[in-house]
């Protein structure tokens, strides 16, 4: 059920009024991020798409304009539901705070050329987001924007990170020849290289994890945020510092489903405050459990060992023959010592060259020389096939090393990983950093992340996942959890529902982009099998909200997904927001909204521009990792300085709430 679909705007010839946001994308990255643009930011949104289907989903009969359309009307219908309801999450006001805000104006194009841009009102516009599923087309659109408006705030989606990093290097350049003198705040925010497998790829690879534990990094230090099921009768669990979220209170229910920001009351609640923690019996909670410090990055483990063993190299037929020839050979020398009394080097030295050929017969020795020498005769024709077989071998080896392995056979409580494309990718990356086993089943032998897994000595089945064999192949009777990412929901549905009838507890995480279908899902696969944990993620409603506020100017810290929806880590100052600057800690927080966790006691002129990162030192040395200029032991009653700088959890609609633009003033300049 798509909901009230709204006329599409038919506005070829108005030309769009200045400080709009564009957006240009061909799969549901683009869609997604123009619905956070308008519905929670309420941000005047022109989405510019390929005309024609979509074709990451050849399936589906909608066009993209469709396909964006309907979207809309389901997001439009949602906010008309929470407008005649309790009012938004951050607090009390209507509904719909985007009321005067005209429509998505929705825009076709097969390439986003210097016409296509100009009509679009990049001239005017206050930021551009170019999320197309190629880099090469997305960089030649940010280069043409820079060109078109020096001063257009440009988000770029990039897989590629080192050529993200110059780029963004570039555009930055090119933008302060364009303003001299403009504030190096500013300049920073001026361009931003996201990647949307990046910023969906923890979330993802923890739903493999018992646990289900999220971290985010800041300034040096890990945040860990750990799911937490409904405590028993008269347990009582540690709090951690503080509770993110209530999950849905149909979680631990068979025939219940995972809430979304559909779901209505019955959806997780973040960000609650006490009394609502406390009244939620029989709720399972997200909370901030612990903070640590962050080591240098490590890189992912190969798996099986980095060198080829001789197990590897030779096959087991080969190692017993060469083993008993050793034993024949070690004979034959003890039998010649003990029968001609010659010493037992001369004695191995003979019967070495008896075997190699290499000595003339024994015609006036004794009969047991002579005896000595025939069988070693023998037992070097027979070394003569075993080093062919050597050699053939250690060739095929070398041939086959770059070739893809195969599952072991005695392999048990590995994650199957369905799908080696950008996600999945990096997907793969993160579970071997955490040393996690992993078999990759990729239909595509040319997929982008085979030859990651060859490298990294990952078995790899390649084969239709949707093909009886295929899974058995990857051995997910033993495994412990499923993995489905492919870029195809019902090929991920298709794959977790046979997984689930060879093993019915299996762990399973599905990708899915649609939060109806996936909650039908969730609740079908929960009512057939109550007692195995069953996840559904989609990756544009995970990396939508980073690029959402890149967009605004600023950058996050990282993203938790609870259930289906989404909390965010940011960094902000506190001047410029009257919902801090002035208040303590306690009053700060708003329920739903946001939540002060940190200050940064760092004077600003020393301050790091990104909390992200990680202060350098050198590990390997005496020397300690520097200490963090964060203060996560806040007193309740700390009063918020207009200098200070904070690290809080917000909710979408909260984030949005503190970073949205007065759409009477004038976008910066």
């Amino acid at each position: 059920m798509l909901g009230f679909v709204p006329p599409l705007p038919q506005q070829p010839g108005r030309p769009p009024s200045a400080g709009h946001m564009i957006v240009c994308g061909d799969d549901a990255l683009a869609r997604r991020l123009a619905v956070e643009l308008r519905f929670v930011y309420g941000e005047r949104v022109t989405l510019l798409l390929p005309p024609g289907r979509d074709a990451n989903s050849p399936e589906t009969p909608l066009t993209q304009r469709g396909r964006a359309a309907a979207l809309f009307g389901r997001m439009s219908a949602a906010m008309n539901r929470a407008g005649n309801g309790n009012g938004t999450a951050g607090g009390g006001g209507s509904g719909d705070t985007n009321a005067g805000v005209e429509a998505v104006r929705i825009m076709e194009a097969p390439e986003p050329s210097d016409d296509v841009l100009e009509e679009a009102g990049v001239d005017r516009a206050a930021a551009l987001a170019l999320v197309y599923d190629d880099d090469e087309r997305n960089i030649r659109a940010a280069l043409t924007a820079r060109r078109l408006n020096p001063r257009l705030r440009l988000v770029i989606r990039l897989y590629n990170r080192k050529l993200g990093q110059h780029l963004e290097e570039l555009l930055d350049q090119a933008a302060a020849v364009a303003m001299p003198g403009i504030d190096p705040a500013l300049l920073d925010a001026s361009t931003t290289v996201l990647s949307d497998a990046d910023t969906a790829a923890p979330a993802l690879a923890a739903t493999a994890l018992t646990g289900s534990s999220k971290i985010i990094q800041a300034e040096g230090l890990l945040l860990r945020a750990a799911e937490r099921p409904p405590p028993r009768p008269g347990e009582n669990l540690d709090p951690g510092l503080c509770t993110l979220a209530l999950l849905s209170s149909t979680t631990n229910d068979p025939a219940g489903s995972e809430g979304s920001d559909s779901s209505g009351d019955e959806a997780p609640q973040l960000l609650p405050d006490e009394q609502t923690v406390a009244a939620a019996e029989g709720r399972g909670t997200v909370v901030l459990e612990a903070i640590s410090q962050a080591g240098p990055d490590r890189p992912a483990t190969r798996m099986g060992g980095r060198g080829a063993p001789l197990a590897k190299v030779f096959s087991r037929r080969l190692r017993w023959s060469a083993l008993g020839f050793a034993l024949a050979a070690v004979a034959l020398v003890i039998v010649s010592v003990l029968t001609t009394e010659d010493s037992l080097p001369h004695s191995a030295y003979l019967i070495l060259l008896d075997l190699l050929s290499m000595n003339d017969p024994s015609e006036d020795g004794t009969t047991a020389r002579k005896i000595i020498q025939i069988f070693s005769g023998v037992a070097g024709i027979l070394l003569l096939p075993l080093l062919i077989a050597a050699v053939l071998e250690a060739f095929g080896t070398l041939r086959t090393a770059s070739s893809l392995r195969r599952p072991p056979r005695g392999l048990s409580g590995h994650v199957v990983l369905l799908g080696l494309g950008k996600i999945g990718t990096r997907v793969l990356v993160r579970l071997r950093e955490l040393d996690i086993p992993v078999v990759v089943v990729e239909e595509d032998p040319e997929a982008r992340g085979i030859p990651l897994a060859r490298s990294m000595h990952v078995p790899t089945v390649i084969g239709d996942v949707t093909q009886e064999g295929v899974l058995e192949a990857a051995k997910i009777h033993r495994a412990h959890a499923l993995l489905a990412l492919t870029s195809i929901d019902t090929t991920n549905l298709e794959a977790a529902l046979y997984a689930r009838s060879v093993k019915p507890d299996l762990r399973v995480a599905l990708r899915l982009y649609d939060d109806e279908f996936a909650t039908a899902v969730y609740r079908t696969l929960r009512t057939a099998h109550p007692g195995a944990l069953t996840r559904s993620r989609s990756v544009s409603h995970l990396a939508a909200p980073s690029f959402a506020v890149a967009m605004m100017g600023r950058q996050i810290l990282g993203a938790v997904p609870v259930e289906r929806k989404v909390m965010l880590f940011a960094a902000l100052e506190v001047a410029g927001h009257p919902q801090l600057e002035g208040h303590t800690v306690e009053q700060a927080f708003r329920a739903g909204a946001w939540r002060v966790l940190a200050i940064d006691a760092t004077p600003p002129a020393d301050r790091a521009p990104d909390l992200a990162a990680i202060p350098p030192y050198n590990p390997g040395g005496d020397a300690t990792p520097p200490p963090s200029g964060l203060v996560w032991d806040l007193h309740p009653g700390y009063v918020l300085r207009a200098t200070d700088r904070v690290v809080i959890a917000a909710t979408r609609r909260g984030l949005a709430e503190l970073l949205r633009r007065q759409r009477s003033v004038a976008p910066r300049r």
